[in-house]
């Protein structure tokens, strides 16, 4: 097909907010005619069944007794390298800055400069690993060796210029969800599963680490549940779960919490809630908030990060500061009180979601920096997403 691409892209295939997203996006690429190379230790676990114009690169890790460690960042660096020569790919599209962004730039020393790199930053490469002084040279190196640089939120941005003094524009393009995966469904055959006839649902779905906060989700659906009679549902697991439950234990709502526990689907499972809470301390996009938003879902969320660059404040969601679970259960009960509000931010989340956070808009967007550092001009129709 002309003018179409060949794609190279690397991720954490892991449960994951950004392998989610890279996977996604490959899909949606080769859905348009490109041909897309998955290159990683294991098979993303969105990919699951056969689709057409996407591959799968496995790499094999060398385990000879001299090395303490297994060396995953060069036998990556060499698969890279050896499928980008094999297949003749146009872009390394890499996820995570590290060690994916120094491993793609390997790559290119070994294939030459027709080879060139996209790094996306997705977030804790950034406000975490990037704070380490061990790793802050290296992650500089990836991102002003690239070709080009994405970052999923202004703030994320805004944070990467500041904490590693980065020069070079970096292209802002949000997460994104799938409208024909993500979206308003009726589950009222299983909703009383989870809760009696009249009761609320609330739902936090996170790895429950210690920046997701989730002990104050405990703390906000406590002072809900005492005027607004409702069940909290999680979903994941991770390490503040023994402490979430002991903490549900000691105020006695074990009959009124239900754990999940890790659901690789959540479009069925989010659409059961009436609200979530995603109170996180910090958090560079908030894709579940998103993946929320686009089923109909109003969300309760700290103003941490890029939160704000996705919910609008009183209009499709509520946000108030970290550690402010007062405000935060005042704002669900709000929703959760008023039917009329409640179905105006509802519909205000779809028509953001549908829109601003389009699947084929950002698949645009990013199409459109691959033909830029390849010096090509797409041939594409306009779009527009509804």
């Amino acid at each position: 097909m002309p003018n179409k691409l060949k794609i190279g892209i690397t991720c954490y295939p892991t449960l994951g907010g950004s392998g989610v997203v890279a996977t996604e996006l490959g899909k949606l690429l080769a859905e348009q005619g490109h041909q897309v190379h998955f290159i990683s230790h294991s098979l993303p676990f969105r990919l699951g069944s056969y689709h057409k114009n996407i591959f799968y690169h496995e790499v094999e890790v060398n385990d000879y007794y001299v090395f303490r460690y297994p060396p995953y960042d060069l036998s990556l660096a060499s698969k890279m390298a050896q499928v980008a020569k094999m297949q003749n790919l146009d872009i390394l599209h890499v996820h995570y800055a590290v060690p994916h962004a120094i491993c793609a730039y390997l790559a290119k020393q070994m294939v030459g400069d027709h080879l060139k790199v996209v790094t996306t930053l997705h977030g804790t490469d950034i406000t975490v690993l990037a704070q380490d002084e061990t790793l802050k040279e290296i992650i500089r190196l990836g991102i002003n060796q690239s070709d080009a640089v994405t970052a999923v939120s202004q703030d994320l941005i805004r944070e990467t210029v500041e904490l590693l003094d980065i020069r070079k524009p970096i292209d802002l393009t949000y997460n994104f969800v799938d409208k024909r995966v993500y979206y308003p469904r009726d589950c009222s055959e299983y909703r009383c599963d989870f809760a009696e006839q009249g009761e609320k649902i609330l739902m936090h779905i996170s790895n429950f680490r210690p920046v997701k906060r989730v002990m104050d989700v405990v703390d906000i659906f406590h002072r809900v549940n005492e005027q607004v009679k409702s069940k909290l549902v999680f979903v994941g697991e991770g390490p503040d779960l023994p402490r979430v439950n002991q903490k549900v234990q000691e105020l006695g709502l074990q009959d009124r919490v239900v754990f999940l526990g890790k659901q690789e689907e959540v479009a069925d499972v989010i659409s059961l809630a009436d609200v979530l809470l995603l109170p996180s301390e910090k958090e560079s996009f908030g894709l579940v908030a998103l993946e929320s938003m686009a089923c109909g879902v109003p969300t309760v969320a700290s103003e941490a990060g890029g939160i704000p660059e996705l919910i609008t404040h009183g209009e499709t969601g509520y946000l108030a500061p970290i550690g402010d679970t007062a405000s935060m259960a005042e704002y669900a009960i709000r929703l959760l009180s008023d039917d009329a509000l409640y179905e105006k931010v509802s519909n205000a989340c779809l028509t953001r979601a549908r829109t601003v956070f389009c699947n084929d808009l950002i698949r645009y967007r990013y199409e459109d920096i691959y033909y830029r550092v390849l010096n090509r001009e797409p041939q594409r129709e306009e779009l527009v997403c509804r």
